[in-house]
């Protein structure tokens, strides 16, 4: 695969640029802050894509550090590469990922931009692969130590996992620390409290289901409510019975009764004096008596005359004896006429008497009548009347007396449910305290449950932390048994491929290399083994180059391959290391290679050599 041309519409500091690579070797160079690093991150760019960061993050990633300056123009632009003998045109915007498209245009269509076709396209490198093979930097610690350390990582990566981005240093380190805070989020006690909470939660569910905690709220709450609608029914009744109560005590006050005694009495003496009236009228009515009481008084008149007579006579016509004899007669008369006067006269006076009983009779009667009847006419009639209203005053007294007896009965009804009503209160209440002291265990019982619950979730994590636990120790494991093999498993390969490298590219100073069991790296001389912390930076960037390079060809061990690029990677080169590096790339690849710099050694070097190059200055 080859690189044909590119276009940048807006990508960084670049609006609408072009730039074209030709087979071979392709010179970029530019000052510093030309924009080559823009240029090389905008090749990834089209190649990979770059994804947005989140959060703060994203103010300092890739996406944000090339946003175009001119805000007017689309983030986009456009790749032209050859693979396989088909030319292809790749195309992106960088602001909305959805905006990419694959078009051949040998074929002239559209294809869909599938993995399978990218990995074509980027002969199966990942974009890891590709940061850490053929695009190559110069070494990016700054001490000699630094670069040790990253030399040993590189290499114990590439034997142990082909993938040139793990440090095996730092994961080793990482997974210590991961272990450590795996140790800190284990519970230990999770197990035991858990069996704890499940005994609890049994022996409150056996509590809660005993007799005593079953809910007799409602039924009692029933019994008072239909306690309270008898009550009120009987309270109805009673007011009814004691307002008819009120109303027959109005009314037997109203005639002055208190009682059916009262009543009979009263009617006792209505009915005695009306025989009294009646008889005393009779009496007055009785001429006869009238008769004898003047016969009486002229008989006593007659008598009297009878008797002046006598007296008077024998004066006249007697002597003194026989005048005394002859008063007798006279005496007589003057006693009979006497008798029959005060005959008379008691007969007048016993007929007055007779009159004043009527009158004083009729008079009560009146009384009475008027009273209960409102008509003062004493007659059969009224009396009838009279004895017909106080019957109903007994019956009204009775009534009274049966009401005030219901009112007694319906208050005793009234106190049993009055009494009930209190009994299904004070179940009430201690059935509400029955049910609170239930419902705070259902609640603690709830809380121990999710109590358990979660210590549930924190036992699963404790195993699920156990199980990274004996991961790591696996990875540590392998990690350690990798490392102690690496000469057997690497050494082959290091010394066919990396060497031939490091001869060329240090033109035969160092003819190989190999590391040891404690990923140790030494350069091979003729004499000795040289470990490469006591060799030259430049030196050990030409390590770095060639072991990138060896990965680099081992990626790639069929079919097409990448174009090489090279981003200030000869920068700790002197001009003898350089010119040597460079001739031996020319000779040693075949396929296209293109070298970032800002210098013009580069060039010189290559025209000093006779090395064709097509050069780009931006």
């Amino acid at each position: 695969m080859k690189l044909i041309d590119l276009h940048m519409n807006n990508f960084g500091k670049f609006h609408d640029c072009s730039i074209c690579f030709e087979d071979g070797l392709n010179v970029i160079y530019g000052k510093n802050e030309a924009g080559k690093s823009t240029l090389h991150s905008f090749i990834r760019g089209m190649l990979f894509g770059m994804e947005r960061q989140r959060g703060r993050a994203a103010r300092t990633d890739q996406f944000s550090k090339y946003r175009p300056w001119d805000s007017k123009g689309n983030y986009e632009g456009r790749l032209r590469l050859e693979s396989g003998g088909h030319i292809y045109r790749i195309e992106r915007n960088f602001q909305n990922v959805r905006e990419f498209s694959i078009i051949d245009e040998t074929l002239g269509k559209e294809l869909e931009p599938t993995k399978a076709l990218m990995d074509k396209l980027l002969c199966g490198l990942s974009e890891t692969a590709y940061n850490n093979t053929i695009s190559i930097g110069q070494l990016k610690s700054a001490t000699d130590s630094g670069m040790v350390s990253e030399l040993r990582n590189y290499i114990a990566n590439m034997n142990t996992t082909g993938n040139m981005a793990l440090n095996i240093t730092k994961a080793s380190a990482f997974l210590k620390s991961q272990r450590k805070e795996l140790e800190r989020q284990m519970v230990p006690e999770a197990a035991r409290t858990y069996t704890n909470l499940l005994g609890d939660i049994r022996n409150m569910e056996r509590e809660i289901s005993a007799p005593e905690y079953e809910n007799h709220l409602t039924e009692y709450q029933k019994k008072q409510t239909e306690a309270k609608k008898n009550l009120d029914s009987l309270q109805k009744e009673k007011e009814e019975l004691l307002q008819k109560i009120a109303r027959g005590r109005q009314a037997l006050e109203s005639g002055k009764f208190t009682d059916e005694t009262s009543i009979q009495r009263y009617e006792d003496y209505g009915k005695q004096t009306y025989e009294d009236y009646c008889m005393a009228k009779d009496l007055c009515d009785k001429k006869l008596q009238k008769a004898w009481a003047m016969i009486s008084l002229l008989l006593g008149l007659l008598c009297f005359g009878c008797g002046a007579l006598f007296f008077f006579f024998p004066i006249m016509l007697l002597d003194a004896f026989s005048q005394a004899f002859a008063y007798f007669p006279s005496i007589v008369f003057f006693v009979l006429s006497l008798i029959f006067v005060v005959w008379g006269n008691y007969q007048i006076t016993k007929n007055k008497g007779y009159r004043k009983d009527m009158d004083y009779c009729k008079k009560l009667l009146q009384e009475i009548f008027s009273r209960h009847l409102g008509d003062d006419s004493v007659s059969s009639e009224a009396m009838n009347a009279f004895l017909g209203r106080m019957a109903e005053y007994k019956r009204l007294s009775r009534a009274v007396l049966a009401s005030e007896d219901m009112v007694s009965k319906l208050t005793g009804r009234m106190d049993v449910l009055s009494t009930q009503q209190s009994c299904f209160r004070t179940e009430m209440e201690k059935q509400q305290r029955i049910q609170w002291e239930l419902e705070k265990k259902l609640e603690h019982l709830a809380n121990c449950k999710t109590q358990a619950e979660g210590l549930r979730d924190v036992l699963k994590e404790n195993e699920r932390i156990s199980q990274e636990l004996a991961a790591i120790d696996l990875a540590q494991e392998t990690m350690t048994e990798l490392s102690t093999s690496i000469r057997d498993s690497f050494g082959l390969y290091l010394n066919k491929e990396a060497s031939d490298l490091i001869e060329g590219i240090t033109g035969g100073i160092y003819s190989s290399i190999s590391v040891d069991e404690n990923l140790n790296l030494f350069m091979n001389t003729p004499t000795k083994l040289v470990p490469v912390d006591q060799v030259s930076s430049g030196t050990m960037d030409q390590v770095y180059l060639a072991l990138r390079l060896a990965a680099a060809k081992l990626i790639q061990h069929e079919g097409e391959k990448m174009p090489l690029i090279f981003d200030d990677s000869f920068v700790l080169y002197d001009d003898e290391r350089l010119k040597t590096a460079l001739n031996w790339l020319t000779k040693a690849f075949s396929g296209q290679m293109i070298i970032f710099t800002c210098h013009r050694r580069e060039q010189e070097i290559l025209k000093a050599c006779g090395v064709q190059f097509h050069l780009v200055r931006i």
